[in-house]
């Protein structure tokens, strides 16, 4: 599955209406650890179809930065239902989201 685009228009739809777990990547264009997160945000997606992924542009969106309380980025958070279950901030490993994602 690709990397959705999240957006204040279609959150309620891919976010909150997603069946299952939903990775969100909080990031902006200029992060340098938000650029080395991006290809394994794109992993896991691709190789786990059972989640919803998807990337938040914290400039464009500042609704939603607001609304996930963004101090700083990478920001990764993981969903379920609409609920926030967890959260970190920084750069993360595939292994380190991907047990996020498993709790």
């Amino acid at each position: 599955m690709a990397v959705l685009t999240i957006t204040s228009d279609n959150y309620k739809e891919l976010v909150e209406s997603a069946p299952g777990k939903v990775l969100l990547d909080l990031y902006a264009d200029w992060c340098g650890p938000c650029k080395m997160l991006a290809p394994i945000i794109r992993q896991i997606a691709e190789e786990h179809p059972e989640y919803t992924v998807g990337k938040i542009n914290v400039d464009n969106e500042p609704e939603l930065a607001r609304r996930f309380r963004v101090m700083s980025i990478p920001m990764i958070a993981v969903l379920e239902d609409g609920d926030v279950l967890d959260v970190a901030v920084g750069y993360r490993t595939k292994d380190d989201i991907l047990d996020m994602l498993a709790e």
